[in-house]
């Protein structure tokens, strides 16, 4: 096999006293990070901290602009306007990208509700969308395989990278399985491993209820927040390297 990947996490959503995800761990086995950046989780020690780690370790930086709900680590939606979303999101893209040593990122993946309610949502989409591309053009939106996400970003003229999710379960819409349904969440390392190379080898992932969906992507996200993370993490990367695919940032391919 002759393919090319990303392997993306969430990371550096520790706060204050508080922290939370395995980064130091998860790192070497990553090749971008999707980085907090203080509305729903993180704060700015973390934000440079977790800069400095992914920088150390050569892997894509991205922001990651979640909803300003830190109590509810941005999973619940809330009634926003469009020029709300543009704001939120500008504001904490210029942050992260003040604290890199180049003052430049790789891409932008929106977090949690925010993430949901722009696949649904055009105009919500439409919002942020915008705003990455007028903090930087060259950034890529990271937005679920299939969603609207995907046209708006390219719309715009920005560069777009496909993710699916290596343990998370999906509908038959495409969409994810709400983390409070049973079997949202897949802690079995081979089921994860399988599910992420069929993605890769065929773009097709099998729905919660048996159905296949197709399923194209760029980039395959973990969580760092889950016990065995960097375990999972690390065994993802080898079996992947093992079947031919080259694991690089996003943006080394994405067009």
């Amino acid at each position: 096999m002759d393919r090319k990947v990303d392997i993306n996490c969430d990371i550096g959503e520790g706060f204050g006293a508080y922290k939370l995800g395995f980064d130091e761990e998860i790192m070497p086995h990553i090749s971008s990070a999707n980085i907090a950046c203080g509305f729903h989780a993180g704060d700015p020690l973390y934000m440079r901290r977790t800069v400095r780690l992914a920088e150390a370790a050569s892997a894509g930086i991205g922001a990651h602009p979640g909803l300003p709900d830190l109590m509810g680590f941005g999973r619940r939606e809330m009634m926003i306007s469009p020029d709300e979303a543009r704001d939120y999101a500008t504001y904490q893209i210029g942050a992260l990208q003040a604290f890199t040593r180049t003052k430049k990122l790789q891409h932008v993946k929106p977090h949690g509700a925010l993430y949901n309610m722009g696949a649904r949502n055009e105009e919500l989409a439409r919002a942020v969308a915008e705003a990455v591309r007028d903090v930087d053009p060259d950034l890529i939106l990271v937005a679920m395989a299939g969603s609207r996400w995907i046209k708006v970003g390219r719309e715009l003229g920005l560069r777009v990278a496909r993710e699916a999710f290596a343990d998370r379960s999906v509908n038959p819409d495409g969409t994810l399985v709400p983390r409070n349904h049973p079997g949202a969440v897949i802690n079995d390392v081979d089921e994860v491993v399988a599910r992420v190379l069929r993605i890769i080898t065929e773009g097709k992932v099998t729905a919660i209820n048996g159905e296949e969906v197709e399923m194209m992507a760029d980039t395959i996200c973990l969580h760092g927040d889950t016990p065995g993370a960097a375990d999972l993490a690390r065994t993802v990367r080898q079996r992947l390297q093992a079947a031919g695919v080259t694991i690089v940032p996003m943006g080394s391919f994405c067009e």
